[in-house]
């Protein structure tokens, strides 16, 4: 995996970051996504960005495509996760990293993610369940599992579709604290003040998510900064 890759912030986020508790479970899934099955696939990476997650695929994709709803210098095409400009059934996996909770219409989205999903490929996805918010140009939604689940299944023909926390209950809410202890930081004109209580809330929170189930795992009262969504379409 190549660090100078743009994007590396994403793909080995530090533990003083309040973004870690998304991004470090979000990275570590898509390394064991990326590495599943005998390689020779086709990637659509909608949402693309700098397409952070490139090197993850590198080694076993024949084709890596970025989509972008804004011009980006990074992405080959152009156009929203509603309206994706590739045909039917063209790519083996369909990332769609942190783009649902901005998308106009989510239901619209899954059912383009589908479309352009071959017989028996994957659409890894991933998208907010706690989050403060982040305009970034918009802000629209936010999940539970059940939510998440009942959206996919609804919203196109799967042979499997499964919804995982990324991390647990204290890993979202040392998210949410750390955050603001950034943000406070930051107004203060102090903001790396912030990285040592932040790394300490997030080594703490995460020790305590690895001992208990019932932290870790989506319930009653449980809280979920972001959820990973592995729908599988019919071969």
């Amino acid at each position: 995996m190549s660090v100078e890759w743009p994007g590396k912030e994403r793909r080995l986020p530090s533990l003083s970051s309040s973004t870690w508790a998304v991004r470090a479970p979000l990275a570590a899934w898509l390394v064991e996504e990326g590495s599943a099955g005998d390689g020779g696939y086709r990637v659509l990476d909608v949402g693309c960005g700098a397409k952070p997650y490139f090197p993850f695929f590198k080694e076993r994709a024949t084709e890596y495509v970025g989509v972008d709803v804004v011009e980006n210098p990074a992405a080959e095409l152009l156009g929203s996760v509603e309206a994706l400009p590739v045909g039917d059934a063209s790519f083996d996996i369909v990332l769609c990293t942190q783009v649902l909770e901005h998308c106009d219409d989510p239901a619209q989205a899954v059912r383009e993610l589908r479309r352009v999903t071959a017989p028996g490929g994957r659409v890894l996805a991933s998208t907010h369940g706690v989050q403060v918010y982040h305009p970034s140009p918009q802000d629209h939604w936010r999940w539970t599992h059940a939510g998440l689940q009942r959206l996919f299944e609804e919203q196109g023909d799967w042979e499997q579709v499964a919804v995982r926390a990324g991390a647990g209950t204290a890993t979202c809410l040392a998210m949410l604290l750390g955050t603001y202890v950034e943000i406070a930081c930051r107004r203060a004109g102090a903001a790396r003040l912030a990285r040592g209580p932040v790394w300490l809330l997030n080594r703490a929170a995460a020790g305590l998510d690895a001992r208990s189930e019932l932290l870790r795992e989506p319930r009653p009262g449980s809280l979920t900064a972001n959820f990973h969504v592995v729908a599988t379409a019919p071969s």
